[in-house]
């Protein structure tokens, strides 16, 4: 099975699963962060080299303030109790987003987490908190216009790699598949440059539902589509040395 290098995953339904329960949005979150563990060490095990996860973006900011001061205890909960368990499995903790906007122990411990785990040569496990795709994009526009008018880039160099460099994923590969749970068919303003030739899967089940069989139905999905990126059926099969020559799509 080919598996991707950078999986990324929207974890979404976490409050509505509760309510269909009958119970507080709060249930369906706590349950979430267990799937977050077990899919974590999933993909770990599996040797998948990046795994980022929409945690929290810029526009959940706007929900119920309890709710949200409900989620950033949860967040600082989780990196306190994991951070061991990433450094035993060797897992590197980063994050993307403008963390400047989380609560100060949050940032505290978000911080300690990632100097924590920073020597690891495993999976590189990215939280994408207070993150919104169209932010990112505006802020590398602006920094690139600054560092222009200070002299330290010209229009001509200008193209895809040279934004990449701006972007919050610097360093990173494009995800090669994206999965997105609770049956919705959008990004929500997630990795929207990075994602331009991502593959999606999309999963009915709430995230609370979502346990690793799934993500291992995902990842098989994955691998039985072709990537042509723009190429021909034909063309892919020759530079993999298939030697299968098909029809032209």
């Amino acid at each position: 099975m080919s598996l991707p290098n950078h999986l990324a995953i929207i974890m979404d339904g976490n409050g509505r699963w509760a309510q269909s329960l009958g119970k507080r949005r709060l249930f369906g979150h706590i349950k979430g962060v267990g799937r977050v563990r077990e899919v974590v060490k999933t993909a770990a095990k599996l040797n998948i080299s990046f795994l980022t996860l929409y945690a929290f973006s810029m526009e959940n900011w706007m929900r119920p303030k309890e709710e949200v001061k409900l989620l950033m205890n949860l967040l600082i909960k989780f990196l306190k109790k994991e951070t061991r368990e990433l450094n035993r499995q060797n897992i590197r903790l980063q994050s993307i987003g403008d963390t400047s906007y989380l609560p100060e122990e949050a940032q505290t411990a978000l911080a300690l987490a990632i100097d924590s785990t920073k020597g690891n040569s495993g999976m590189v496990l990215t939280l994408a908190l207070s993150y919104g795709s169209r932010q990112e994009i505006t802020q590398a526009i602006r920094q690139i216009i600054i560092d222009h008018k200070n002299g330290g880039n010209s229009i001509e160099e200008i193209d895809e790699a040279f934004v990449n460099n701006y972007l919050q994923t610097a360093g990173m590969p494009d995800p090669d598949l994206i999965i997105r749970t609770s049956g919705e068919y959008r990004l929500s303003n997630f990795l929207l440059w990075q994602a331009a030739y991502a593959e999606i899967v999309i999963i009915e089940k709430a995230w609370p539902d979502f346990v690793a069989e799934d993500l291992v139905r995902a990842l098989e999905e994955y691998s039985s589509r072709e990537r042509r990126f723009g190429k021909t059926s034909a063309q892919v099969c020759e530079q993999s040395g298939q030697g299968d020559i098909r029809e032209l799509n």
